[in-house]
């Protein structure tokens, strides 16, 4: 039993300071730049839908009302006349007259997604044959459009997604769901494609075209899905078509402003991803580099070779996490935030397996198998 103990905790201290040292390198990799394309530009419908509005929701949605793109529509959907996000639209209608925007305010429920739901509801205004759909909480550059939206020229490519970086609110708990995105998450994925893998896609980014859509039965395939996104880029593949990483990395905000908040957010992620690739997320664990490594020294009794391992998970944690600010080195304070990020996070790892049941906005749903949802 001793034996048993000891060599488990020096594999889960190597396997998480190899993972360690691949992520940090991974992060280092640039994709490819996408090419220019020689042919001319399609058409592109732009899908925001909306509930509720935070403090940056302008900014976003005006970013993607200000693109370097030939043609393109942008609809707003909303399920309540009332919501606040109604007065933004109205306002950027104002500010670019020459550009098409349109509001769809249609309450209709269509399975258990509201935010699907909004997309079949809007479906009806789409007047383009290529679509970009995208959170509200997104903002991007100016060439944007002309990057996610290249790939898909390529009749082999299913979908286009895009990384991202989480941006915070002042405050600690908008710190912690920003670097869970920067160090946690978003590393995954780097380490993901680098390995050659394309399961994946994102809400803040997802271009397809109308006819792949079409082929995996619309929006509705999707409108019992909690990771909708994921599950667009599956079915993709599922047909034949390649899932495409592009090299846009787009700005999501963080707005978290409490601690239950954050929980509750990270948990409902977590839970996605437990439902929707199973064994990847048990396997996941070794992500956690620090406190995985710890575990690993206090099972080999404090081993030499298993603290120098953990010696080295903490120090490329430490290069991860300058690497992946936006601004060169690290405020001490924020360096404080390491251990407790690292440490809420094994413990929602851990706690996701306790029960199936999140918490969306207003509404609680359990996560069934197959990654759809069912209201509490």
């Amino acid at each position: 039993m001793i034996a048993w103990t000891f060599w488990s905790g020096l594999v889960l201290s190597a396997g998480a300071m190899a993972y360690g040292i691949v992520a940090w390198l991974a992060v280092q990799i640039r994709l490819k730049p996408t090419e220019r394309a020689t042919l001319p530009l399609p058409g592109v419908t732009v899908f925001k839908p909306l509930c509720g509005v935070e403090t940056e929701t302008y900014d976003c949605l005006r970013s993607f009302c200000d693109q370097d793109y030939p043609e393109f529509q942008v609809i707003f959907g909303v399920a309540d006349a009332l919501d606040p996000a109604v007065a933004i639209v109205e306002r950027l209608q104002q500010e670019f007259p020459g550009r098409r925007l349109e509001l769809v305010v249609d309450r209709r429920q269509h399975g258990s997604s509201r935010k699907v739901s909004n997309l079949v509801n809007m479906m009806r205004c789409a007047q383009h044959d290529y679509f970009v759909i995208s959170d509200s909480d997104v903002r991007v550059g100016r060439d944007y459009l002309a990057k996610v939206v290249a790939p898909l020229l390529d009749a082999n490519v299913g979908i286009v997604t895009c990384a991202y970086r989480g941006v915070p609110r002042p405050g600690l708990w908008s710190g912690l769901a920003s670097q869970f995105i920067n160090e946690w998450f978003m590393p995954s994925v780097r380490v993901a494609a680098l390995g050659g893998s394309r399961a994946f896609a994102f809400g803040v980014t997802i271009a397809l075209r109308r006819h792949a859509l079409t082929r995996i039965g619309g929006f509705m395939a999707i409108a019992n899905q909690l990771a909708d996104d994921y599950r667009l880029g599956e079915l993709t593949r599922a047909i034949g078509l390649r899932t495409v990483l592009s090299d846009v990395v787009v700005e999501t905000s963080v707005v978290e402003s409490s601690f239950a908040g954050m929980i509750r957010h990270e948990l409902r992620w977590l839970r996605t991803i437990r439902a929707v690739r199973p064994v990847g997320y048990f396997l996941s664990v070794i992500t956690f580099g620090v406190p995985v490594a710890a575990f690993g020294v206090l099972l080999t009794g404090g081993a030499i070779p298993a603290l120098g391992m953990l010696a080295v998970t903490a120090g490329v944690r430490i290069l991860l996490h300058v690497s992946t600010r936006p601004r060169v080195g690290s405020a001490p304070r924020v360096m404080l935030m390491l251990p407790l990020g690292d440490l809420i996070g094994v413990s929602l790892w851990c706690w996701s397996y306790v029960t199936r049941s999140v918490q969306w906005r207003n509404d609680r749903f359990r996560i069934a198998r197959d990654g759809s949802v069912l209201p509490v």
